[in-house]
């Protein structure tokens, strides 16, 4: 046993040094002084490494292991977050990224300053580094901490506690994550994103194959069975009732308003498409990304249901974080992937996969603190503090305030353990500022006419609304209850309407209009379309299968699925036709898509 945990180790250093020479030699040419090479990679970045940094920068063990304890818990329906987030992406290639690029951006907020003005990019500035130090990083620190701990058993091989491995594990990797964020820039970031994130493809979708295989009593396909016989609801892909954790109208409101902000407003992730090379490759890197992430869901998703099974019939057995009043136990469901993990995975297999999740959680957190470094230098002390200083100190300042970023939230993450289930209170977090920023952007680029005094009212009326409406009032108006993802969507309509106001009384004299900076080509690519509609195909197919039409209900076919498709198909094809024919989006001279 002890020369198999020597083999999992072996592997896992082996791994992640391969990983960090790889970085290094991808890296030893690029010029980290100049703020382009440092925080945008010298905009060099092919397809494949962007949608591999824009996948693993969101896959982390964040996502795993919070994902999955919401899927432990309440079904199949919280795969809404993933899928939607695959929507969410085509907008980002075809309508934010080409706006982006032309306007030359390094930050978000430098997209705002330009629609309205310095002030306004100071102050999202400042929210975004609230996101990513309260709402983000702490997060990725302690979701990889207790995942990396069970897996290894650091308490048992420490001889401490639990929260005591929690503790040494979130410092050991935020110096770790430290070192590349702080001193590798953007590319190392991007490349070790790619690396891992094939190991993390081949390990994540391992780890249902073995625990099928354990449920189904060494039969994959029987394994599959107990999931579509014995409660079956629990796989049903779209929420149905007043129990479902995320009801499935939700998916047109809050969890897409959220995902809009997320996928295309966001600098952490953002950041990774601005690097490309070009419009083209940011566009093929984004939306492989987003195909992935149709796919991950068998990742993300399908792990926590089995787990539920394999609990309920002894196979596995789940922590438990307390007791009800009445007795009974509170399962812990944020450590059901890493227990399912620790079960499922052959000893000599764990130190690859620990690694692989090591290189996930390093993913996303380099990944925040080299976009909290980008917004300090170029959005707050180049453009407030120090306006003429060069590249070299810019960078210099950059990297001291990451090193500061790391150290608050290495103090922050252990106290997550006590909130019930850190998925969904990141999500709640960051819904305080994510709806609102993505609103003003939003009307920014559809209303050419709307002020910056629009945006300056709207933003703190919509932060404070949904913070009493969620935190204080908690959906509850007296006469009716509603779901917090609807009070995201109606906050959004709340917004909208302040701004289309403000618009009426005090329209810009003259309308918005972006210049083309020439920094990189802005040539769409030409298959972005036919990518865009393949995705959708693939979600709807996802949706119909499981579904009562589909394998989960008794009446169900393979007739009913194609039909449904079929009259999917033929509205989607009719809406694209509608597109083309009105010309909605025209390519200009630049190669950039505008507004007819």
């Amino acid at each position: 046993m002890e020369s198999l945990h020597m083999i999992a180790m072996s592997s896992f250093i082996l791994f992640t040094l391969l990983v960090a020479w790889i970085s290094y030699k991808a890296t030893k040419q690029e010029n980290l002084k100049q703020s382009t090479g440092y925080f945008l990679a010298g905009r060099s970045l092919p397809w494949f490494v962007v949608a591999g940094s824009l996948f693993l920068t969101n896959i982390s063990a964040e996502q795993l292991t919070g994902l999955n304890g919401n899927a432990f818990a309440n079904g199949a329906s919280v795969m809404a977050w993933e899928t939607v987030a695959a929507v969410t992406m085509i907008v980002l290639a075809v309508v934010f990224l080409p706006r982006f690029l032309k306007g030359g951006v390094a930050t978000v907020p430098q997209f705002l300053e330009a629609r309205y003005g310095k002030r306004m990019r100071s102050v999202a500035s400042f929210i975004f580094i609230y996101a990513i130090v309260i709402g983000f990083l702490p997060f990725v620190l302690y979701a990889g901490a207790i995942t990396l701990g069970k897996l290894f058993g650091v308490a048992e091989v420490l001889g401490v506690s639990e929260t005591a491995a929690t503790w040494l594990m979130v410092i050991g990797l935020g110096i770790v994550g430290g070192i590349y964020a702080v001193f590798g820039g953007l590319k190392a970031v991007a490349v070790s994103d790619t690396v891992n994130g094939v190991g993390l493809l081949l390990g994540g979708f391992l780890v249902p194959i073995l625990a099928l295989y354990q449920l189904g009593d060494s039969s994959v396909a029987e394994g599959f069975n107990i999931l579509i016989s014995e409660s079956p609801e629990r796989m049903a892909a779209a929420g149905v009732g007043d129990s479902a954790a995320i009801p499935w109208h939700t998916l047109f409101s809050g969890i897409l308003l959220i995902n809009l902000f997320y996928w295309c407003t966001n600098q952490a992730i953002v950041q990774r498409s601005l690097g490309a090379k070009n419009l083209a490759e940011g566009q093929k890197g984004v939306l492989a990304a987003a195909a992935m992430k149709v796919l991950g869901v068998a990742m993300l998703v399908l792990p926590g249901i089995i787990a539920w099974h394999m609990h309920h019939k002894g196979l596995i057995t789940v922590p438990t974080r307390g007791f009800t009043e009445a007795g009974e136990a509170i399962l812990a469901k944020d450590m059901a992937y890493p227990t399912l993990v620790r079960e499922v995975m052959p000893t000599w297999m764990t130190g690859f996969f620990g690694a692989v999740l090591f290189g996930a959680v390093m993913s996303s957190f380099n990944s925040g603190v080299n976009s909290l470094s980008t917004l300090v230098s170029l959005d707050i002390y180049k453009e407030i503090i120090n306006p003429k200083a060069d590249d070299i100190k810019v960078v210099r300042v950059g990297k001291l305030f990451g090193a500061v970023t790391i150290a608050i939230c290495v103090c922050i993450a252990p106290f997550i353990a006590h909130a019930d289930g850190l998925y969904t209170l990141m999500r709640t977090i960051m819904a305080v500022i994510n709806v609102p920023i993505l609103t003003v952007i939003l009307v920014g680029i559809v209303s050419k006419r709307t002020p910056a005094l629009a945006a300056f009212i709207a933003l703190p009326v919509g932060m404070v609304t949904f913070y009493m409406t969620h935190f204080v009032l908690k959906g509850d108006f007296g006469l009716f209850q509603i779901h917090w993802l609807h009070i995201v969507g109606l906050n959004f309509l709340w917004m909208v309407g302040i701004m289309m106001v403000v618009r009426y009384f005090k329209p810009m004299a003259k309308p918005y209009e972006q210049f083309y900076t020439n920094q990189v080509e802005v040539q769409p690519w030409k298959y972005a379309a036919h990518a865009s509609w393949g995705i959708i195909g693939l979600l709807a197919l996802l949706y119909t299968v499981f579904s009562e039409i589909g394998i989960l209900g008794q009446q169900g076919s393979a007739v009913k699925v194609i039909a449904v498709l079929a009259i999917i198909a033929v509205c989607c094809f009719g809406l694209n036709y509608m597109i083309t024919r009105r010309q909605l989006i025209k390519p200009s001279s630049t190669g950039v898509a505008r507004e007819a």
